[in-house]
């Protein structure tokens, strides 16, 4: 092997360690695994949208998502103002 070649591996080789850096930080403590996600709250709107869904939904089974959720949000503008 070359003294090229030589170079070459143990460059690539330094390169592609994977022992040491993947699951540190900049500081080199280990990162944290993962933090719970924080529930967003749900708006007034959404709710009463979700109610007058799941109304329509329950007397028109068969009817077509678009044209229920058009629906659900004409009747909760009118409940809402």
């Amino acid at each position: 092997m070359s003294e090229y070649e030589r170079g070459f591996a143990a460059g690539y080789r330094a390169a592609h360690r994977t022992d040491v850096r993947d699951i540190t930080t900049e500081r080199g403590t280990p990162a944290p695994k993962s933090r719970a996600k924080k529930t967003r709250k749900v708006s007034a709107y959404s709710k009463r949208y979700g109610r007058e869904y799941k109304r329509l939904k329950a007397k028109h089974p068969r009817m077509k998502f678009g044209a229920l959720s058009k629906k659900a949000h004409a009747a909760t503008r009118k409940a809402i103002k």
